[in-house]
C-alpha cells in the first residue's frame, strides 16, 4: 500500500509539472499568435469565426486550463496539490478497506469445520490462510485458547481495537485536505478582492472593468476549493461507512467465535 501511495503521489506531481510546462509554453506563444491571427482574420468570414469560437468552447480541457490561469497560478496550485494528495490518501484507503472486507459467515463455517476435524491448530491454519482483519482476530483468539475462554475474549476485544485503528489510519489526512481546500480558496478570494480595491484606489474611480478581474479571481478560487472539498468528502464518507460496516462484522464474528470455542471446550 505504501508503494501504491508513493506511485500515485509521484504521478500526480509529474502531471502537475507537465501541465505547468504546457501552460507556460502556451502563454509565451499567445502574443505572436494573436497578432498574426488578427491580421489573417481581417478578411475571414464571420460565420467561420463563430464556428471556430464554438469549436474552441467545446474543449473542456482548454476551458479548464484557462480557468486555472484566470484563477491565479499561486493559489490554484495549492488547491491542486491538496486535491492530488487527498485523492492519493483516499484511493489508498479505499483499496485497503476493500481488501479487508471478507465473508465472515464462510470463515466461521470453515473454522467450525476445522475445529471438529483437526482441532485448534487446523482452525489456526484456516485463519492464517484467510486475509482480512476478522481472520487476524480469530487467529489471535485461537492462539490463546489454552489460557482459557476469558483470556481469549479479552484478546479478541483488544486486537479488534488494533485492527480498527489500522483501518482508520490516514483518515485524519483526508479530513485535513477537506478543510484546507476551501480555506485556500477563500484566501484567494480575499486576495482577489484586495487586488480589486487596490485597482480602484489607484484609478480613483469605480468602474466594472477595474473590479471585474479581482472578483473573477476571487470566485474561481472559491469554487475550485469547494469542488475539491466536495470530492474528498465523498471519499471520506465512503471510507467511514466502510469501516463501520467492517467493525460491525468483526464484533458479530467475534461473538460467534467465542460461542464456537465454548462448545468445542465442552466437547473435549
Amino acid at each position: 500500500m505504501k508503494r501504491l501511495f508513493a506511485l500515485i503521489a509521484v504521478f500526480g506531481v509529474l502531471f502537475f509539472m507537465a501541465s505547468n510546462v504546457v501552460l507556460a509554453q502556451e502563454e509565451q506563444a499567445a502574443a505572436p499568435e494573436e497578432s498574426t491571427t488578427e491580421q489573417v482574420d481581417m478578411s475571414a468570414d464571420p460565420e467561420e469565426e463563430a464556428a471556430a469560437v464554438a469549436e474552441e468552447g467545446k474543449s473542456f480541457h482548454s476551458q479548464l486550463k484557462q480557468k486555472f490561469i484566470e484563477g491565479g497560478p499561486t493559489f490554484m496550485t495549492f488547491v491542486l496539490i491538496t486535491l492530488i494528495l487527498g485523492l492519493a490518501f483516499s484511493i489508498e484507503r479505499v483499496l485497503y478497506l476493500n481488501l479487508a472486507t471478507s465473508n465472515t459467515k464462510k470463515l466461521l463455517a470453515n473454522v467450525e469445520e476445522a475445529l471438529e476435524s483437526g482441532g485448534v491448530e487446523a482452525a489456526k491454519d484456516v485463519c492464517r490462510n484467510t486475509r482480512g482483519p476478522v481472520a487476524s482476530i480469530f487467529y489471535q483468539g485461537l492462539d490463546r485458547f489454552d489460557h482459557g475462554i476469558d483470556v481469549v475474549e479479552k484478546t479478541v476485544i483488544s486486537y479488534g481495537g488494533v485492527q480498527a485503528g489500522l483501518m482508520e489510519k490516514g483518515l485524519s489526512w483526508i479530513a485535513l485536505f477537506i478543510a484546507l481546500a476551501p480555506m485556500l480558496g477563500f484566501m484567494g478570494t480575499v486576495i482577489g478582492m484586495i487586488g480589486a480595491f487596490d485597482a480602484i484606489e489607484i484609478a480613483g474611480d469605480i468602474s466594472p472593468s477595474l473590479v471585474a478581474g479581482g472578483i473573477k479571481v476571487a470566485l474561481i478560487t472559491t469554487v475550485t476549493g469547494l469542488i475539491v472539498a466536495i470530492i474528498l468528502q465523498i471519499f471520506y464518507n465512503y471510507c467511514v461507512a466502510k469501516i463501520d460496516s467492517i467493525i460491525n462484522n468483526m464484533e458479530d464474528a467475534s461473538i460467534s467465535l467465542i460461542d464456537l470455542l465454548v462448545k468445542y471446550n465442552m466437547k473435549k
